[in-house]
């Protein structure tokens, strides 16, 4: 009895026509689903006549119910969740601009600070669903071209409920990538408040200049989608600037060797899985059950690209290298994509 969350069918009305008198006969029926196997028969004996009595039922009934939620909806200044959420999301700024502004010199560029940032869902849900995703794992760092990795940030969240029938999508989704289960995990999970009060401590705008997050851009939507659903349930303001990294590889190539690079050059190079089996750049679960995808290690293979293929000098690699090795506690497993 395939229907939408909150809108009843004709057989929905005679199935509910039906339950008093299946619970008379002594039949158990909790609820209307119970009924329904029983009533399956019942309802294809009806002529057309007879059906017409219960679709003006369920016309009236759905009628209703939208009338009501017009005026809740209204009375409440409209719906909590916004409108934004189901489309993709342009980002606050131009990055060239805001590279501009911060990139005087080589050393403003060098000393730079950029966050790579990655949120892990439980799959993703139909456009028609007011949860599109179910954000469940969130990795962050912070990096510069002259320091390296200086910090780095992660979480395991606490979602939100799956729509009812969209439990197992969510799982075999999960199962496929992150293998994080939706219930179950012996790990502490964190609140969306909690995850979004800490991101924003994480990354403390340095003299005044407004922080800047970097994702893929076929990431992008989701990310976007995820911090927003949490600062709407929250009611935090957070006001990040999220940008795509391709757009910050291409602005930092041009700035270094005064060319545009391959666009496929970028995405094969961002995809590279060496990366992916370099030890203790994933979070502390994912390490220990041996999975790749990890939303920290998506973080941190960012960076690494900015290392190996954009540095501006043959001694500021070597100082990345010293830092990383450092920050990392392993040298057998780095793997380095020279340019």
């Amino acid at each position: 009895m395939s229907q939408r969350k909150g809108s009843r069918t004709p057989f929905y009305c005679f199935v509910l026509d039906q339950l008093p008198d299946l619970r008379r006969r002594g039949l158990p029926m909790a609820r209307v689903a119970d009924a329904v196997p029983l009533c399956g028969a019942a309802w294809v004996s009806l002529t057309e006549e007879e059906k017409t009595v219960y679709t003006e039922k369920a016309r009236n009934w759905n009628g209703k119910k939208c009338a009501q939620k017009a005026e809740k909806e209204a009375c409440n200044g409209g719906d909590p969740v916004p409108a934004s959420l189901t489309k993709e999301m342009p980002s606050v700024a131009s990055l060239s601009d805001a590279c501009a502004i911060s990139w005087e010199n080589d050393q403003a560029v060098v000393a730079d600070i950029f966050y790579f940032l990655d949120i892990y869902s439980h799959g993703k849900l139909p456009p028609h669903c007011e949860q599109r995703f179910l954000p469940c794992e969130i990795g962050c760092v912070r990096y510069s071209l002259q320091d390296g990795i200086v910090a780095d940030f992660h979480h395991f969240i606490e979602s939100e409920v799956p729509p009812r029938g969209f439990r197992y999508h969510c799982q075999v989704a999960g199962d496929e990538t992150h293998k994080i289960p939706i219930s179950g995990l012996h790990l502490p999970r964190t609140c969306y408040a909690v995850v979004l009060q800490e991101l924003l401590e994480f990354a403390q705008p340095a003299s005044g200049v407004q922080p800047r997050f970097f994702c893929r851009s076929k990431d992008r939507f989701r990310v976007n989608w995820c911090l927003s659903r949490m600062a709407s349930k929250t009611g935090i303001e957070s006001h990040l600037e999220l940008f795509a990294v391709e757009d910050l590889i291409v602005e930092l190539y041009q700035k270094k060797y005064q060319k545009e690079p391959s666009i496929t050059w970028v995405d094969r190079t961002l995809d590279v899985c060496l990366w992916d089996f370099s030890s203790n750049t994933r979070c502390q679960w994912h390490e220990e059950q041996d999975i790749i995808c990890c939303a920290l290690a998506s973080c941190k293979k960012m960076a690494q690209f900015e290392c190996s293929n954009l540095a501006l000098s043959g001694e500021l690699v070597a100082l990345w290298m010293l830092l990383f090795v450092t920050y990392i506690g392993q040298t057998d497993d780095i793997v380095f994509l020279w340019p």
